[in-house]
């Protein structure tokens, strides 16, 4: 006995509902107002229309897929890394040199006490000054949980010790790096950058063409590190231009 299934149609980018935030205070540069554009949350969204949503430059928290869409402002740039082009620095590959003791694997993200501990003490030490201070599981779960998209953790273990997670969905076209968090004990390691450059690995193993890293937004120091990665494409003016090594320095 055979049986078939009909597949469903992909999602047209046209019959979706956007929507959009007050403007609020923005979380990144003092003094501005911001505004957001989100997908409507109860939209079927499939890999094809979140792949064309992450070269239009939305982003994934949770269940929201949105972009900045502020008024009087455009620093938030979305960029992304070529990963075949990409070529390591010295400090890159000191940072891959000083991790080689890592043990790095993919699982399904859940949770659990071990996985929310690592984000408390990340939270905690690391933003205790910004809005998701003080953490909470059911920020935990709304955060990195929830979606309907194809997403990983990937685990850094030292001997069996879990020491930083790096939040991963999967495109047609590459990766996207949704959050990395980590135990602040091991900070020295870099674990951040690191993440980075395990999944540009990771997209060269899939023979994906980039890694997708959110937002760099101009004049804030903490989103420095994403142009750091040479080349790497900007989202400007609804095209993705690509910066050598020596450009924004």
């Amino acid at each position: 006995m055979t049986t078939s299934t009909r597949k469903k149609p992909p999602t047209d980018l046209h019959s979706l509902q956007f929507y959009a935030t007050p403007e609020h205070g923005c979380s990144y540069l003092d003094n501005r107002l911001a505004r957001t554009v989100f997908v409507d949350p109860k939209a079927r969204i499939d890999l094809t229309a979140y792949s064309t949503l992450s070269d239009l430059g939305f982003r994934r928290s949770g269940e929201h897929i949105y972009r900045p869409d502020c008024s009087t402002c455009s620093a938030c740039i979305s960029v992304r890394i070529p990963v075949d082009l990409f070529r390591l620095s010295k400090s890159q590959r000191r940072i891959l040199n000083r991790n080689k003791d890592l043990t790095i694997s993919f699982v399904y993200p859940e949770e659990t006490d071990e996985y929310y501990r690592l984000y408390e003490r990340y939270i905690e030490a690391r933003h205790d000054d910004g809005d998701m201070y003080p953490p909470s599981r059911e920020q935990f779960r709304a955060f990195l949980i929830q979606g309907q998209q194809d997403s990983r953790f990937m685990e850094f273990r030292l001997d069996g010790h879990l020491i930083a997670i790096c939040v991963v969905d999967q495109l047609l076209q590459g990766l996207s790096a949704i959050y990395t968090f980590f135990d602040p004990v091991f900070a020295e390691r870099s674990p951040g950058k690191m993440a980075i450059l395990s999944l540009i690995g990771r997209a060269r193993e899939q023979q994906l063409p980039y890694l997708y890293l959110g937002y760099w937004v101009r004049g804030c120091r903490k989103m420095d590190y994403k142009i750091a990665y040479r080349p790497i494409e900007l989202l400007i003016d609804g095209h993705w231009a690509q910066l050598a090594r020596s450009s924004l320095t």
